[in-house]
């Protein structure tokens, strides 16, 4: 299984509605409270510069956060919670609701983890695709300087 730290990669792989749709067929069996309500915003992607070492932001990006308590019929009850790079706080609270059933393995936790790893399938591909399509507008600039050296002996 994916590290927790990959969970949110993977999921948002999906669809935002599949992911809702999957969040909401566990919190009806669930009793899900908020521990920080859902939220939206923007987040200033902040970059040291290389050569002066100097801070800088190069822009702002949204944000939506939620963290939940899932209580179970037994009385137990675990915590999870999202961070997501997107406008949508009720994708961040499903989110939440999924990290907290994963986590503590709650009934169902087998289904999330088909999404897990198919998720990680998409991505998988995803970064192959982009990887072959740097591989093919790679250019060698050491033929430039050969070509250079040819020009300069005629």
């Amino acid at each position: 299984m994916l590290q927790r730290e990959q969970w949110v990669n993977a999921l948002t792989a999906h669809p935002a509605q599949t992911v809702k749709e999957l969040a909401a067929q566990f919190a009806s069996q669930y009793v899900v409270t908020h521990t920080r309500l859902p939220q939206t915003g923007l987040g200033l992607l902040k970059i040291r510069d290389g050569a002066f070492h100097d801070n800088f932001y190069l822009g702002e990006i949204p944000i939506s956060t939620c963290d939940v308590e899932v209580r179970i019929s037994d009385g137990r009850s675990v915590t999870g919670g999202a961070q997501v790079m997107a406008d949508d706080a009720e994708l961040a609270r499903a989110l939440a609701i999924l990290d907290a059933i994963l986590a503590a393995e709650l009934p169902g936790w087998e289904t999330i983890t088909d999404y897990l790893q198919s998720g990680a399938e998409l991505r998988e591909k995803e970064a192959h695709r982009r990887h072959t399509v740097l591989n093919e507008t790679r250019v060698d600039f050491s033929l430039l300087s050969a070509a250079d050296r040819d020009e300069d002996e005629n």
